[in-house]
């Protein structure tokens, strides 16, 4: 008699943790589809605000906007000057500050930049002589500028301040390559 008051009891145990199981399981699904429609609901929230917003983007001082994107990056104020720019391969190289420390700007990934010269002289004699973008050091400090570290219509505003301070439109518009050139 109480091997088997033992074995109902264990048996009502087994079933009743099977059950919160089950529960758990069905709860645990609910709250994932609950978070999947949350970030649906989130990111189409964000392509309303950001096609509203689109129609009014406008740089209205493309070297003032540099100036605060890349500030945004290195965490100063930057008071960057033009120097020169270049179109193969895009390449804007400015001046900072009172030490003149030369940063260069590119649509060009450091990849990109890799692979372009990696074996490819022939590709090198077609650009512009003097692009320092293509001479630099294999260590250089670089910085990513685009859409997740420099706000949500970075993207929008890029064509709009490259063109406005280089004269040509940026072949790339969604990145922003940052190049601080040593002392």
């Amino acid at each position: 008699m109480e091997l088997l008051l033992a074995l109902v009891v264990v048996t009502a145990v087994i079933l009743f943790g099977a059950l919160i199981s089950i529960g758990n399981e069905r709860q645990r699904r609910a709250i994932v589809e609950l978070r999947e429609q949350v970030v649906l609901w989130a990111i189409q929230d964000l392509r309303i605000k950001r096609e509203h917003l689109a129609r009014e983007v406008r740089v209205d001082d493309p070297l003032i906007w540099l100036n605060l994107t890349a500030g945004r990056i290195l965490a100063q104020e930057l008071r960057l000057q033009v120097v020169e720019t270049f179109d193969e391969p895009q390449t804007l190289v400015c001046t900072h500050g009172d030490d003149n420390q030369r940063i260069i700007f590119s649509t060009l990934s450091p990849d990109e930049l890799k692979h372009l010269k990696s074996g490819r002289q022939n590709r090198l004699s077609n650009f512009a002589t003097g692009n320092p973008l293509l001479s630099l050091p294999r260590k250089i400090v670089r910085h990513e500028l685009s859409v997740l570290n420099c706000g949500f219509l970075f993207d929008l505003e890029l064509p709009l301040a490259w063109s406005g301070i280089t004269g040509c439109h940026a072949k790339r518009t969604d990145r922003l390559w940052m190049y601080l050139l040593p002392w």
